[in-house]
């Protein structure tokens, strides 16, 4: 209110949408629908402590008669609107039966005193001295408030109601659709005072809350398992985030090595800049690792036969059921032989059955490959060390199709030698999903997520989309033993990730918008941590991006969508 001469306050100037005090401009904003579901705490997302606009909340509990009463009533008036067709106030049988059974339900559980009825009033605010910047604030709030599902309205000539002292008893003074009936847990969820960030002792910084630029720090080494998940369309930041990462733990762990199984060549210039070494696998190059050699599993001939029986049908997925029995068959004698080496594939051919049967002579085409073919160069013992760090096990010159196998008996290469020399280790695994495409390969990684943790160390796997993990029982129990699950840009959420991961609507719908480097300097995305589902930023110190900038090949400078030049994280 302004001062008249003489003491007395003028009244509020209310204009069509907002209304002028002594304080300066209020321009409302009325939240009158609510979403079917909501993340506990998310008024914290829709007015952050870097917000400039205003949040007024009123709760009011009702007794346990009266909200008994309207419980009652509102089910009685389902059920007649039911018998008189759902055509009263244009509702629908479908809709009118969900409210009286919701109706019924929440007065079995008032009346059991499980529950409390609320009536909530929820309205946002735009607060500045000059008109302009107020609906400008106003404006960033609807934003906000439709990317979490609520619906919100400005009020026209009706401001006044809008901005009224609370009242208590409330009565009928606001306009409709301010008030809203919500159970005790719907009202928890409008609970402002949360703090999603994290900060574990020892940690690493994962990335910045998008709310409030919060730290998010976490410690893998204080969780029941120290594997993590990276997930995200092509550009999205999964390589920039790897690298992040494992740089921080090498700063914050003492004593970690850092293993990079790289299908790309993503990570071959990391390597060398750390002081660790490059090991390049192809037709190309003299480095071999023998997928036969038995001490990758600590001399455990029987362990190692049913390994490779594994890969090997992960590089040729259309063996028949015959000439897989045939393949463990030749395996298993391979094995029980006494020879004084590390097997080869020329062994493996040699106790092949070579007769007139399909089976055989297919799997001896088969093993042509190895005894003639593009990867002769595998036929052989191993001739390099795999205990540099960090080391990088360069693929890019691999067939891409037999991708599944490399990455197959490199990971079990390098399990065998976790095995033999445990200690904090962190092994990054790009291009994972080629270990889905077969029933055998994926339960095996999933094998060597839920066991590793007894060596001290932790997988971090890279992959376009989890839904290449959820076709099978041993890919989701692979997502559900990764501790962290970052999800970046995906081109789309569908029903299993959403159902999965216990994602919200809002959530669902945000992740196909989620902002890539490319566009906004950093990647967005969306960590699952526990319970916890926090939007975070992936930043890089400037030390750290020019690191990086050079040792990923990586531009040292990204647009953004209004065509300037900002550091990427």
């Amino acid at each position: 209110m302004t001062e008249r001469p003489g003491g007395l306050r003028a009244p509020p100037i209310e204009t069509v949408s907002w209304i002028r005090r002594r304080f300066g401009v209020d321009a409302p904003l009325l939240v009158s629908a609510l979403p079917s579901e909501v993340p506990f705490g998310f008024v914290g997302r829709l007015v952050p402590t870097s917000s400039a606009g205003e949040l007024r909340l009123q709760l009011h509990r009702f007794a346990s008669t009266e909200a008994l009463e309207l419980l009652h009533a509102a089910d009685v008036g389902a059920e007649a609107e039911l018998e008189s067709g759902g055509t009263v106030r244009g509702g629908r049988p479908a809709r009118l039966r969900v409210e009286a059974a919701a109706a019924a339900e929440l007065a079995e559980r008032v009346a059991a005193r499980e529950q409390d009825l609320w009536r909530v009033g929820l309205s946002l605010h735009g607060v500045d001295r000059r008109p302009v910047v107020a609906e400008r604030i106003r404006r960033d709030l609807e934003r906000r408030a439709a990317a979490l599902g609520l619906r919100t309205r400005s009020p026209a000539f009706d401001t006044v109601r809008v901005v009224a002292p609370p009242e208590f008893p409330p009565g009928d003074g606001r306009p409709a659709g301010y008030w809203h009936l919500l159970s005790t847990e719907g009202a928890a969820a409008f609970f402002p005072f949360v703090d999603e960030s994290i900060a574990e002792p020892g940690g690493i910084l994962v990335g910045l809350l998008l709310d409030d630029a919060a730290p998010v720090i976490v410690n893998r080494w204080l969780h029941g398992s120290y594997s993590w998940g990276v997930f995200g369309t092509t550009g999205s930041g999964k390589t920039f985030a790897a690298a992040l990462w494992a740089l921080r733990s090498r700063w914050m762990t003492h004593g970690v090595s850092l293993t990079f199984i790289d299908p790309l060549g993503e990570f071959t210039r990391l390597a060398p800049a750390l002081g660790g070494a490059v090991v390049t696998l192809g037709p190309e190059g003299e480095a071999r690792v023998n997928p036969l050699d038995p001490a990758t599993t600590g001399g455990d001939r029987r362990a190692k036969a049913a390994n490779v029986v594994a890969m090997v049908r992960a590089l040729f997925p259309t063996l028949s059921d015959e000439e897989s029995a045939l393949l463990e068959s030749a395996v298993d004698t391979l094995y029980r032989s006494s020879l004084d080496r590390a097997p080869t594939f020329s062994d493996l051919a040699a106790v092949l059955p070579s007769g007139e049967g399909a089976a055989a002579r297919r799997l001896h085409q088969f093993l042509e490959l190895f005894l003639h073919g593009p990867l002769l160069h595998l036929d052989g013992p191993t001739t390099v060390d795999l205990s540099a760090d960090p080391l990088v096990i360069n693929l890019a010159g691999a067939d891409p199709s037999h991708l599944p196998f490399h990455l197959a008996y490199l990971l079990e290469a390098v399990y065998g030698r976790l095995r033999a020399a445990p200690g904090p280790t962190l092994v990054v695994v790009d291009e994972a999903h080629l270990l889905t495409r077969h029933p055998a390969t994926i339960e095996f990684l999933d094998r060597i997520v839920r066991h590793v943790r007894h060596y001290d160390a932790g997988l971090l796997l890279l992959s376009q989309n989890p839904d290449d993990f959820l076709t099978t029982d041993s890919g989701r129990s692979l997502l559900r033993n990764l501790s962290a699950t970052l999800l970046l840009r995906l081109p789309e959420v569908s029903e299993p990730t959403r159902e999965f991961f216990q994602l919200t609507a809002v959530e669902s719908d945000w992740l196909p918008r989620a902002r890539l480097p490319a566009e906004a300097g950093y990647a967005e995305g969306l960590l699952r941590l526990g319970p916890s589902h926090l939007p975070l930023a992936v930043v890089a110190a400037t030390p750290e991006f020019d690191f990086l900038t050079r040792a990923l090949r990586l531009p040292s400078a990204l647009p953004t969508a209004a065509g300037s030049t900002v550091r990427t994280g």
